[in-house]
């Protein structure tokens, strides 16, 4: 098949070039949309990320185009609208997990760097000063940890807690009998959040849990708890954060994503001024850690990826069960 490869970066050409199936690439570095969206003429397939956009119309002009099939090279596909293409008969292929270690271990990394702030102890340190001053952080042994969601990466990141003596609480509409055998305690989310010194988000973007986190949950944390987001940026309301932050109701945040992330996160703009005044304001506070959507980053995550996006395409190809395809 010929497939179009949109917001694809160095890193995603070398490893969908290396473990592709002998289909045809065609790498485009812009995210698709319907401005460019004319690009994937007579292309069998295209390949999205998370910033690509595929709502009605995108999906009515890859039909017009030709395109039968949406690769995802993503587990989350809030930003693919599933009753319009079951309704164009356009086909939706996902990647449903990709070592969701590599995610729960990046928001391990990026409570430790929160709590003990050894992100500003390697500049201070760099500069010539050693003191200790304001880097005090917390035990994890015995902490209390809400996890709002345990589907593969939850469940990654309770094991890893767990290793540090956690006290762990969980919140999900669906609860893993598995967890529950282990010990792990579900309860409301009110319940969960009540509690907790650290938050941590691992739950799929759908209208219930867009913007879970907003001005009344945030009335529930434990004043100078933590919250860690490494999902979908929009399970947060960033306005009302940014409002708990500054009262000190939310003593740490953690990000890896970003409610608009789109127009910011994979793009170098260190020479340009940021037009957005929300992550501009985040990225102010000393109590907030920003990275850019690289939760996922490992090679072990990038090779199934790769592996996993070229079987979905065989089995389209080939008229084969497809598993991993996504109906509304």
């Amino acid at each position: 098949m010929k497939i179009a490869v949109f917001s694809a970066c160095v890193y995603d050409q070398e490893f969908l070039e290396k473990y592709n199936t002998n289909h045809q690439l065609v790498f485009f570095e812009q995210a698709l949309n319907f401005d460019n969206v004319a690009l994937t003429k007579a292309f069998d397939a295209v390949c999205l990320f998370v910033n690509d956009r595929a709502d009605e119309k995108v999906l009515s002009a890859l039909v017009e185009n030709g395109v039968k099939l949406i690769l995802l090279r993503c587990a989350g596909f809030n930003n693919v609208d599933l009753e319009a293409a079951a309704k164009l008969g356009i086909k939706i292929l996902r990647v449903p997990a990709y070592s969701p270690e590599a995610v729960a271990e990046h928001a391990m990394a990026m409570i430790l760097t929160l709590n003990r702030k050894t992100h500003k102890a390697y500049n201070r340190v760099r500069d010539g000063n050693f003191s200790l001053a304001s880097l005090m952080g917390f035990n994890l042994n015995h902490a209390k940890v809400a996890l709002i969601g345990t589907g593969n990466i939850g469940k990654a990141l309770y094991k890893i807690l767990k290793g540090f003596g956690c006290s762990i609480l969980a919140y999900d509409p669906y609860p893993d009998d598995t967890l529950r055998a282990e010990g792990l305690v579900y309860a409301s989310l009110k319940e969960v959040l009540c509690d907790a010194e650290i938050v941590s988000l691992h739950c799929p973007l759908t209208d219930q849990s867009f913007h879970v986190i907003n001005e009344q949950t945030l009335k529930y944390f434990k004043k100078g708890a933590m919250l860690i987001n490494t999902s979908r940026g929009a399970l947060i309301n960033t306005a009302d954060v940014i409002n708990s932050l500054k009262s000190g109701q939310l003593g740490y945040l953690g990000l890896d994503v970003y409610e608009q992330e789109s127009a910011l996160f994979f793009h170098d703009l260190s020479e340009k001024v940021i037009q957005d005044d929300l992550i501009a304001r985040l990225i102010s506070f000393p109590n907030v850690l920003i990275t850019s959507h690289q939760g996922f980053f490992t090679r072990e995550a990038m090779q199934q990826i790769a592996e996993i996006t070229f079987s979905n395409a065989d089995a389209f190809a080939n008229g084969k069960p497809m598993p991993n395809e996504i109906k509304p």
